[in-house]
Order: C-alpha cells, then structure tokens, then sequence
C-alpha cells in the first residue's frame, strides 16, 4: 500500500452540488476545501480528499443522494465516525461521501425478545448503555467503542475484546435496511428474529461500503452474566504469557476475553493511567471469565492456575465493576498512550493460529527491528488477533514507505502461519493488493461478481477489499511487488 492516492477529480459543478443540497438540506452538504480536510482521513495513514461530504438524516435522503450520484457517474463512499484503521472510509477516486452520522437514534430496544433496532450512525458505547437498563448488553465491543459507529462495525465486521466466546459483529446482526446503488430501500435478514432464505445479511456484514448503504441495524442482544471476574497476570518473558493464551483454550475454558499486553504499551499507558501495570513487566494477560457465580469461581481458579504453572509471577483477581473497569480502561486507551512513543503509529490488524503465537511474535519484534521501528503489541490473544503498532515519525523521509514495507512483511508472516491479513479492521484499500496471498483468482472473481448483483460494480466504494477493479491497479507502488517474486500467491 502507498498513502499517494490518483489526482482528485476537479470541483463539482454547481448543478451538482445544488441537486444534493436539494436532497439532504444546504447545511448538509460540505464542498468548500478547508471543510472537506476533516474527510481526507481515517484511523490509518492513507490519505484521500473527496470532492463533496453530504450528511443525510434517513434512508430516503441517502437513497436521493446516490441517485444524484449515479446521474453524474460519482464515486459513493459511506462514512461513519472516521475510525477504521482499513482506509475503507477513504475517498480515493474523489465523489461523493456519504456521512451518516446524523443518524444516530435507538430507534427501539425490546427487551423482551432481546434486540434493538439501531441507526448506523450511532456511537456503539451508546447502544451498550441503553441495553444496560434493560439488564441487557451488545456483545461487539471495539476498542474505539466510546467513538465507532455501528454502522462502521457493521461495515468492518469488527470485533473487540469480547468477541472470543460470543463472536464479532457478523454474529449479533440480525437484519439490516440498505440503499443500493439505484437507490432503492431493501430490508435484509430477519427484524427481530432469524428467516430462512439467503444469507444476505451476512454478505453486507463486512462489505465495507462496496454492496450497499446500511441505513437500519437489527442486532441481537444478550443478558447481562449474573458475575464476571477478570484476572491481571503478569510475566516476565513474551513467550510465557503466549504459551498461557493457548493451554487456557486447551483446557477447554472458554474465557469471556484473553487480551495480551506488551512492555511497550505498559510503558506508555501506567504512567498516564496508573492502572497496575507493572513497569519492569515483559508482558501482561487479561483474562475474564463470566457466567454463574459458581462456574466463574471454578473458572477463574483454573485460569489462575495455569497461569502459576506458566511462570506467572503474580496474579490478582477484580471483581468489583471499578476494579475491572480501570484494568478494561487501560486496554483500551492502550492506542492512545502510545503518542507518549512516536508521533505516529501504524497498526495492523493479522491473525495467526493460538500455537503459533510465541513463534510468530518473536518473529515480528524481529522485522520491526531490523526496519527499525519499535513495535507496540496490545492484541486479542485468546482467537490470534494480532495487532502490532509500528511506532514512526512520517516527517522522517522514507519512513511512511518503509513502514507500509516493514507491515506487508509482518501479515506476510501472519499468511504463512496459517492465519489471514485481517481479524477486525477489514481489508479497506490498505490490504486490497494481499488478498492475492488466501484467495485465487476464482474466487476473487466470484467476490467481484457479488458487486454486480448487487448493482454496486465500481461506483460503490471504489477500489476497497478487492485487487481489482477500474482505475484502480495504478494507484498505488504495491507493497506487495516490493516484496518480492515470491509474494503474488
């Protein structure tokens, strides 16, 4: 991947801006340049400016302003808060941006038959405090969940430190409402309940932005456990804490989250936080059990117990919800912290198989340092969901290049272990060109065929997820090619 995207198309003519003015309200509709720089970016180190943002507040204004779209032959990106870390949201062939974050309602939560009925633009940590009074929760739960959108989490299938044992975003959508590229409303998957039929919901569920709009989220909810315990374990060497994550899971416990915590971010986040970390750890584990009072007891001791067995030099148990909530805060804030390190980060997103965790982590402190960067790991250790930070300054020239270089190598790794380039953040534009390394061109070109029934072809977030497409395969030096001959599989 390369953050030099193909020159942006040249304003758009009035007409133009005036029909989507027409559709979503003027004060919706942004296109003067110096407004337009908050839209160049996401969480990544892409870059791309679109030529017009327009901020819809229903499924009847986003259907209008991809019909005005289609008219004048405009790209159509969705856009949520900006936090993907795919460059999904990024406009590389300029057009028209499609923010929904003025949708943002709970448009119902019933309690009784467990689900809510949510807008896309609504922020997740919302959907989990309206839930918690019905005694109930949204299990997906993003790192960045006090600023994502469901809409996003939807789009990325994203995931969380709560997804080991109940699963990612896929696993709690029920139904969705979608404009597609013709603008037509459509209602997909069950509305508070399961349907037989095709699986069309769970093809939108990770299609970031390339099939359809997402106007409307039906997701499953689930009742509060009756105790939860988490568990701080700290190590003094990366290869005990990695060999705990998979006899945890061979024990045949279940654990509600498994997250590992690296030196680094330790030293980044303690002195900012002042959660517990010890300082002159290698590493620490989170792990939380949850259920029946009797089975999280019986749970948590054997989790205890296996961490002893593994060189654990201390373990200490949180019950109380303030007690969890300041080791979950440090986890979470862990990405921030880390400005305390460089002024710029580059995170990745591979997945490698439990047991190959110690070999394949040893592995990717060896490429950043050979790179030279420091690379941060705070990642979903219990299902192999690496997240490596590669700690850079872009004002340095070369470095941006070389660390786009350095994080191709590490998700090659990540392949070769027998995982894949994306757990969570999705493949976006940042990972388009590796897809090549898992799939065929078969099944590349059965992916591609899906566009079309869909009637998205290249309009629908142009150039995201797939190594084709118009216009696309000469945007950017691959990282890939750089790699060598070896690396087109």
């Amino acid at each position: 991947m390369s953050t030099k995207y193909p020159p942006l198309p040249k304003a758009l003519p009035l007409p133009v801006l005036r029909e989507l003015a027409a559709a979503v309200g003027e004060a919706n509709v942004v296109w003067r340049p110096q407004d337009l720089l908050v839209y160049e970016y996401d969480a990544t180190i892409g870059r791309a400016m679109p030529s017009v943002v327009v901020l819809p507040a229903s499924a009847e204004e986003v259907a209008a302003c991809v019909r005005v779209a289609g008219r004048h032959g405009l790209p159509v990106v969705p856009r949520g808060a900006g936090t993907g870390l795919s460059g999904g949201a990024l406009a590389v062939h300029g057009g028209v941006v499609v923010s929904t974050m003025r949708m943002n309602r709970i448009l119902e939560v019933n309690a009784e038959e467990r689900f809510a009925v949510v807008e896309p633009g609504l922020v997740n940590l919302r959907l989990t405090e309206a839930a918690a009074r019905h005694g109930l929760f949204y299990a997906p739960d993003p790192s960045s969940q006090k600023a994502c959108t469901i809409g996003g989490n939807v789009a990325e299938n994203s995931g969380g430190p709560h997804c080991l044992a109940l699963g990612t975003t896929t696993n709690h959508v029920l139904g969705l409402e979608c404009v597609l590229a013709d603008g037509a409303i459509v209602r997909l998957g069950g509305w508070g309940v399961e349907r037989p039929g095709y699986d069309l919901t769970g093809l939108v569920v990770g299609s970031e932005g390339t099939l359809c709009i997402v106007t409307k989220v039906c997701v499953r909810l689930l009742p509060v456990p009756e105790a939860v315990t988490t568990l701080l374990a700290v190590f003094d060497t990366i290869d005990q804490a990695t060999e705990v994550v998979s006899e945890v899971i061979a024990s045949g416990l279940l654990p509600a989250a498994l997250e590992m915590i690296d030196k680094y971010v330790i030293r980044a986040v303690e002195p900012v936080l002042h959660i517990g970390f010890p300082l002159d750890a290698e590493a620490v584990l989170l792990i939380e059990v949850d259920g029946l009072r009797e089975a999280v007891d019986e749970d948590a001791r054997v989790a205890e117990a296996i961490c002893r067995e593994h060189g654990a030099r201390e373990v200490r148990a949180a019950e109380r919800p303030e007690e969890r909530a300041r080791l979950w805060q440090g986890r979470k804030e862990s990405i921030g912290a880390l400005g305390r390190l460089a002024p710029n980060y580059y995170i990745l997103d591979g997945v490698v198989p439990r047991s190959k965790l110690p070999e394949v982590l040893r592995r990717v402190y060896e490429v950043s340092e050979r790179y030279g960067f420091l690379c941060a790991n705070v990642f979903h250790a219990g299902d192999g969901n690496l997240h490596p930070n590669l700690m850079f300054d872009e004002r340095e020239p070369g470095a941006t290049e070389r660390v786009l270089e350095c994080g191709g190598e590490i998700l090659r790794l990540c392949v070769e272990a027998g995982g894949a380039i994306s757990g969570e953040h999705g493949v976006g534009h940042e990972k388009r060109d590796y897809m090549r390394w898992i799939y065929g061109e078969d099944d590349l070109s059965a992916m591609e065929l899906l566009k079309e029934v869909f009637g998205a072809t290249d309009r629908f977030n142009p150039c995201k997820i797939l190594p084709t497409g118009h216009g696309c395969g000469e945007t950017q030096q691959s990282t890939i090619e750089r790699l060598g001959p070896g690396a087109w599989v």
